[in-house]
Order: C-alpha cells, then structure tokens, then sequence
C-alpha cells in the first residue's frame, strides 16, 4: 500500500502548478503587450496616412472650386455683355459675345432662350439658375471634398482604432502586474486570488482585442 505524499510533497506540487500557470501568464501578457504596442504605433501611422490625404483631397476641391468661381466670373461678364448688346439691337456685338460663351454656359442659355424669357413672365430670370448650368469644375469640386471627408473619417476610426490598443496595452500590462504581484505572497489564498484576477484581465483583454482589426502592411 503507497504511502500519502507528505504534506511537504503537495505544497511543492501546488507552488510548482501556480509557478508555471503564473510564468506562462507574463510569457503570453508580454507578447501581448508587445503586439497591442505595434498595433497601436501601426493605427497612428494609418491614421497620418488618411489624414494626409484628406488634406491632399481638400486643397484640390479648393482649387476646383476656385476654378470654378473664375469661370462663372467669365460666364457672368460675358453674359452682361451680351445683354447690353441685345438691349442696343447691335446683333453683330451680341452675336459676337455669344459665340464666346464657355460651352457650358452656352448650354444654359440656349436652354433658357427656349424659356422665351423676354416675353414669358414665368421664365427664369437669368440662365444661371436654370438646371442646365452645371460647371464641371463645381462637381469636381464637390467629388473631392466627399472624398476627403471619407478620408477625415477613416482617419478618426483610426485615432480610435490606435486608442483602443494603447488601452489593451495597459490591461496586459495590469496582467503582467498582477501576474509577477502573485508569486510575492507566501500564502495560496491571496496568491491565487491575484493570480486568477491576472488571467481573468489577460483573457478578457484577448478577447476585446481580438474584435480589433489589425494593420500588418509595410
């Protein structure tokens, strides 16, 4: 019949049991930490990356848009002179500035002659407001600044994307504590409480962090 293990035995078998659930805890937490850090300096730099397009798109919707503002200057000035012209019965003159309208304002003026618009009350005013005058530069304009708000946003997701993992990186580093904090005490009752209050943090963490998405490119 085997004798019992002494009680010397079991208490080196319990420490030897919490030694290594405890090393492979701030084994796993340090790799952790270490990954939860890449990832965290790897969303700044993606969010750098939208940040500095979105500024790219911006300052060419600006120029768009600039461009944009000189042509419906040209359209206007043209316009009023052809207006001077017809109201002096010189068709030569107004013929003349007309043949020189931008073709997309050429568009809106003929659509807007179609109006009868000196003889019609309803008609449109000016053939600046009719639907027919679009100025390509406006949409471009407009075609860029969405794209850099889509830009500005990714940006956020990724200040956000990088706070999160700065996060994870103090709660493995809270593991590692409570981890390397639970081999100080001498009794196993505090020492696996803490113990267990490490894991509990650590596989909490993985989880949270597992939802995370991860950015590897180089």
């Amino acid at each position: 019949m085997s004798a019992n293990p002494s009680p010397a035995a079991e208490k080196s078998r319990h420490l030897q049991r919490f030694e290594l659930v405890a090393t492979v805890l701030l084994a796993l937490a340090t790799v952790a930490t270490a990954w939860s850090s890449y990832q965290a300096n790897r969303w700044n730099g993606e969010q750098a990356k939208a940040g500095a397009s979105a500024n790219a798109l911006r300052i060419e919707s600006a120029k768009a848009a600039g461009l944009g503002n000189a042509f419906a200057e040209v359209d206007v000035i043209t316009f009023t002179q052809w207006v001077d012209a017809f109201a002096q019965d010189n068709t030569e003159l107004a013929d003349f500035y007309e043949a020189r309208f931008r073709p997309e304002f050429a568009v809106a003026f003929d659509a807007w002659l179609d109006t009868d618009p000196f003889d019609n009350p309803d008609a449109p005013l000016t053939p600046f407001v009719m639907d027919e005058y679009v100025r390509a530069s406006d949409v471009e304009a407009e075609r860029l600044d969405a794209q850099a708000e889509a830009k500005a946003a990714e940006a956020r997701r990724n200040i956000q994307r990088s706070s999160n993992y700065v996060l994870g990186v103090v709660m493995f580093a809270a593991a590692l504590f409570l981890g390397g904090l639970s081999t100080r005490f001498q009794t196993n009752g505090p020492r696996l409480v803490v113990l267990a209050l490490g894991c509990v943090t650590f596989v909490a963490t993985v989880i949270w962090i597992a939802t995370f998405p991860i950015s590897v490119s180089v």
